[in-house]
């Protein structure tokens, strides 16, 4: 609690949300024009979750997030950290699946939903 009160008091940053003009012309085409905050309001607000895309990204994104962990038999930070540092084979085997699933939605899948 102490270190919450540090930092919320303390270290935040009263100035505005700096973007760079690359990644506002991008977030444009994504149909985001709130970058005053941390979470635009375009994805995280009701209205957002109402929509097709919000619910493909946070609903249907969940589900298989939850259906990933447990066919995989661990999350990516359990397999990535612990499953790594005790050189376990499945481990390495899931956090290659889990980079390249990420790289595949980020930047084939991840466009086409947020154009919706």
């Amino acid at each position: 609690m102490i270190g919450g009160y540090v930092a919320a008091y303390f270290l935040s940053n009263p100035n505005e949300v700096e973007v760079a003009p690359a990644l506002l012309a991008e977030l444009k085409t994504y149909n985001i024009y709130d970058t005053q905050h941390l979470l635009p309001k375009e994805i995280f607000s009701w209205d957002g979750l109402l929509s097709l895309r919000g619910f493909l990204l946070l609903v249907a994104g969940g589900f298989l997030v939850g259906f990933g962990t447990r066919y995989a038999g661990g999350c990516t930070s359990g397999h990535a950290i612990m499953g790594l540092s005790n050189l376990q084979w499945p481990s390495l085997i899931a956090t290659i699946c889990f980079m390249i699933g990420g790289f595949v939605m980020a930047n084939l899948i991840l466009p086409i939903i947020m154009k919706l």
